[in-house]
């Protein structure tokens, strides 16, 4: 039951993303789904049809004229005159004054342009069906604002959201500290100090997508190790093992501050982006680099989780190595959205009080329930003052940093990752 709302709620917020504006894009809630609609089924759904070019003047005469009456609110269109060109490329819409002009693109024949006399200027698409050549309103503005920015936004989201919701509930679990996640212990950080450092002093167009995931992987296993030794520790409280990861925080950006000095300028400029959290380079590119490496990590968690039932292998063992895991996840999602904070730390509490403490259960509900957070955050970045868009770890801070100060400030932090 809880998967099934998990999943209800990524569909509703993903429909509700895909018809919200990304910046200062002007498109219809109508123009965004008809576009999905278009390409996921192009033999039942096409763009408006305007008219065929053979029967204006003619027949279609009147389509055309109401067209430019509804769509660009031409009055004068009423009554105008309609004449085609000698070479027949060309159609002219006049009256007195005013004029309009449909000419067949000489390169591409799948394009018309519309020219208003002082007015604006449309692209318009040419189809052939039946041996006629339609006319039909031009929809490369809705398919770049959905297929080009708003779905891979939102698939970036929700993979990144799986990846640290699952690192948050591996952490948790690992450590047995419900204040652990990639952010509070300074992995997130010291993964985007290896980015910067690899974007710098490598370029990210000469090191390729996975040398960067590798670099910023090697970061973040010597910040994991760094803190299963000190968890390992019987004085190491959660709290303190939290203050050891704000020390990390701390020594990555003067780190990362430190490799900027040193820099091209271009390289410094391409790093800054990793030091907030945002989605806004999402691509389909970066979806299937990111897509592979979730599918390797939840395969090698699968192992870990079961191995216990399948071979003799010591807890710590599995616990430690899930902490690995972790740690390639959190690289892997830096290296593609920068820095998003709390996602992994929120996600196994909202888990824990529905579905209990056992970390079968924990760990890959943690991961749709981050999914379902960051997305449903980033739909706030893209809203709150649209059409500006906020980067989206700076709202997952407004919501993680008063949750943590509670967790500090509660008395008796409970065990957490014992089953």
């Amino acid at each position: 039951m809880v998967l099934v709302v998990l999943f209800l709620l990524l569909a509703i917020i993903a429909l509700v993303g895909v018809s919200v504006s990304t910046g200062s894009a002007d498109l219809t809630v109508g123009d965004a789904y008809s576009s999905i609609l278009r390409k996921t089924f192009p033999d039942h759904f096409e763009s408006t049809y305007i008219f065929t070019w053979d029967d204006v003047p003619g027949s279609n005469s009147e389509r055309l004229l109401n067209y430019l009456r509804a769509e660009y609110g031409i009055d004068w269109a009423e009554g105008a005159e309609i004449h085609k060109s000698g070479d027949g490329r060309t159609i002219e819409i006049s009256n007195g004054e005013n004029s309009a002009r449909i000419t067949l693109d000489e390169v591409d024949s799948g394009k018309a342009w519309l020219k208003i006399e002082g007015g604006k200027s449309d692209n318009l698409e040419v189809k052939e069906k039946n041996g006629e050549m339609r006319i039909h309103e031009s929809t490369w503005l809705a398919d770049i604002c959905v297929w080009n920015i708003r779905l891979p936004r939102i698939f970036l989201a929700i993979l990144a959201g799986i990846c640290l919701g699952l690192a948050g509930g591996i952490m948790q679990w690992a450590l047995k500290n419900p204040l652990a996640s990639p952010y509070t212990l300074g992995i997130s950080s010291v993964a985007a100090c290896g980015t910067s450092f690899v974007i710098i002093f490598g370029g990210a167009s000469i090191v390729g997508k996975f040398a960067i995931i590798g670099v910023a992987f090697i970061f973040t296993l010597i910040a994991t190790a760094i803190i299963l030794y000190i968890s390992s520790r019987r004085w190491a409280t959660p709290k303190r093992v939290v203050l050891l990861g704000i020390v990390m925080i701390v020594l990555s950006s003067a780190m990362t501050a430190q490799f900027r000095q040193f820099g091209a300028a271009e390289n410094v400029k391409e790093a800054v982006f990793w030091m907030v959290g945002d989605l806004n380079r999402a691509s389909w590119d970066i979806l299937a680099y990111m897509a592979d490496m979730l599918v390797f990590c939840v395969i090698l968690l699968l192992l870990l989780l079961f191995m216990p039932s399948l071979f003799d292998v010591a807890d710590k063992r599995i616990r430690t190595s899930a902490m690995v895991v972790a740690s390639l996840l959190v690289a892997t999602t830096v290296c593609f959205t920068g820095t998003i904070g709390f996602i992994g730390l929120l996600a196994p509490h909202i888990c824990r009080p529905v579905i209990g403490d056992y970390h079968r259960f924990v760990i890959p509900v943690s991961g749709l329930v981050g999914a379902v957070l960051l997305l449903g955050l980033d739909l706030v970045a893209r809203t709150v003052i649209s059409p500006f868009i906020l980067p989206v770890g700076k709202v997952t801070a407004v919501m993680g940093v008063p949750f943590l100060v509670y967790l500090l400030l509660r008395k008796g932090i409970r065990e957490v990752g014992v089953t």
